[in-house]
């Protein structure tokens, strides 16, 4: 046989090479359920869905109806022991509650939980549960069934006793400042509220010098002692007396009494340092303004804008005081303003700047000009009203005064712009509304006796002292940072960044308020034009 290779015996290229080959498909095949003999792909039972059901309950041992105790007064459900948890209705919480109180659902695994909507005063909680199970031959078996929880009311031993007896606590908690003005309670009210700290309270009374909160637990009191003491430069002293003593058992029974007593020195109080002090801060002062107080003060001397920060533990040791208040501020008129930009602090919210100002009674009346350093210099401008302290003309007493050498001591000290007249044509042109409001805890007044002779003493009136603390929340946005603001049904849509047309008094901008929908059982509203029920604004 003849063979013909051309080019020398190689294959040619062009040539198609052989089909690749085909593996034949694989098809599952069927087999028919063991019980029921319909065709089924094979699983390690052999048996349909169907005839795994009605062979195997997987929920078998799970409980379908269960009672879960809650107490209407604090709005709070029962977990065994002893042990009260606060939840609301379709949260996170309330389900994690309610699938620890079902029985036999740790012998399976749990898929998926979520509510079934009911009504809210149905008494009744349903919960979609998705479990799965290992049965027999390694089989896995997913089943979804609805656990019904019934709500019934019994009242925790806190309520049961506030109900029996309103005086029946176990540790009170006095707060007292002795200073001649309510707003540091005023912006605690606030801090209490935002963070809830009085949710463990049994009664809240209001009295002449500051707050009593009372407990029914001393634990209660001590954790509200701590949160306290992380926003205010605190200090306290604990007392006890006896109640009643079982001899059989050798119990004994307390109530227990915290005195908490704030720091003297409050927001723009001026305050002179003494002369040790001074030294060790570097001569930060002698003269110098307070300008935020959380759990530490912060001293500002507004000739130099350096500032230091004071921890409670160092403010009790020299007892410092307020050589003067901001019951004490004076109008100051701005006749000119020399700003320094290159010395500017605290993210240029304070900048150095050389002012001459003049009383406001004295403007157009005679030449008494003052010449002062301020912190305030991206804020003025000629013409503008300042508040600030008339230090020359005041009368003061006080023993670290004798330390210093007169030139040291400055004659003005400014502490903030006014915007008085510009408040009252507002105020007459739109009224008293705001676009914010805050919440106000449930407090118990004091006695009738007690508080005539209280506003006979006071010369301010507490609502006016409510409306100063919310004309100052408007012009400080730190403050603000701090608490919460809601907004108010003031019948205006304002805009982000508002300010008056004639004018540029500061206002709340719509993005830092909050949206009023429910209210705790012990908080109350101020400072809008309705006032809300405890179920909803």
């Amino acid at each position: 046989m003849e063979h013909s290779h051309a080019g020398g015996g190689g294959t040619d290229p062009s040539a198609p090479g052989p089909a690749p080959r085909q593996w034949p498909q694989q098809t599952i095949g069927h087999v028919l359920c063991c019980l029921c003999g319909i065709n089924i792909q094979p699983n390690p039972a052999n048996m349909c869905v169907n005839c795994l059901k009605t062979q195997v309950d997987i929920t078998e041992g799970i409980q379908r109806q269960v009672t879960v105790l809650y107490c209407d007064g604090c709005g709070r459900y029962l977990q065994p022991p002893k042990h009260w948890v606060t939840a609301a209705l379709e949260s996170k919480e309330l389900l994690t509650f309610c699938i620890k109180r079902t029985k036999g659902l740790n012998r399976i695994k749990l898929v998926d939980a979520s509510f079934i909507w009911t009504e809210p005063h149905s008494k009744r909680l349903k919960v979609k549960l998705t479990i799965q199970k290992d049965i027999f031959n390694g089989a896995i078996l997913q089943h979804t069934f609805v656990v019904e929880y019934v709500v019934t009311n019994h009242m925790c031993d806190v309520c049961t006793k506030q109900a029996a007896n309103p005086n029946q606590w176990v540790a009170s908690v006095q707060v007292r400042q002795k200073v001649d003005h309510k707003r540091t309670f005023f912006f605690l009210e606030q801090l209490i509220i935002k963070h809830d700290a009085q949710a463990n309270c049994v009664n809240i009374k209001n009295s002449n010098a500051g707050m009593d909160f009372m407990f029914g637990n001393r634990s209660h009191a001590i954790k509200f002692i701590d949160f306290l003491q992380n926003v205010v430069p605190t200090k306290h002293r604990s007392d006890k007396s006896l109640v009643s003593h079982d001899t059989k058992n050798n119990t004994y029974n307390y109530k227990y009494t915290f005195a908490v007593e704030i720091a003297l020195v409050c927001k723009d109080d001026l305050v002179i340092l003494p002369k040790k002090l001074n030294t060790q801060l570097g001569n930060l002062g002698p003269i110098v303004l307070c300008t935020r107080v959380t759990n530490c003060v912060l001293l500002t001397n507004p000739q130099t804008l350096q500032d230091h920060y004071l921890d409670a533990e160092q403010y009790w040791r020299w007892q410092l005081k307020s050589l003067m208040n901001s019951r004490q501020l004076t109008e100051f008129v701005v006749l000119d303003v020399d700003v320094d930009w290159r010395r500017t602090t605290h993210g240029g919210r304070c900048t150095y700047a050389d002012v001459m100002v003049a009383r406001a009674k004295d403007y157009g009346v005679n030449d008494n000009v003052f010449h002062t350093r301020t912190h305030l210099g991206n804020l003025l401008q000629p013409g503008d009203t300042v508040l600030g302290y008339d230090v020359l003309n005041a009368n003061l007493v006080d023993p670290n005064l004798d330390s210093y050498p007169p030139h040291l001591l400055m004659d003005v000290v400014l502490v903030r712009k006014s915007y008085t007249e510009q408040r009252q044509r507002r105020r007459q042109r739109r009224g008293k509304r705001r676009n914010f409001k805050l919440r106000r805890l449930e407090a118990e007044e004091e006695e009738e006796v007690v508080r005539k002779n209280r506003s006979r003493n006071n010369e301010v009136d507490p609502e006016k002292e409510m409306e100063e603390f919310m004309d100052e929340l408007e012009e400080d946005s730190d403050m603000r940072s701090r608490i919460n603001l809601y907004k108010a049904a003031t019948g205006q849509t304002p805009s982000v960044t508002e300010t008056d047309e004639e004018d540029e008094v500061p206002k709340v901008p719509l993005e830092e308020l909050l949206d009023d929908m429910t209210l705790g059982a012990d908080v109350d509203m101020a400072g809008g034009d309705e006032r809300p029920t405890r179920d909803g604004a």
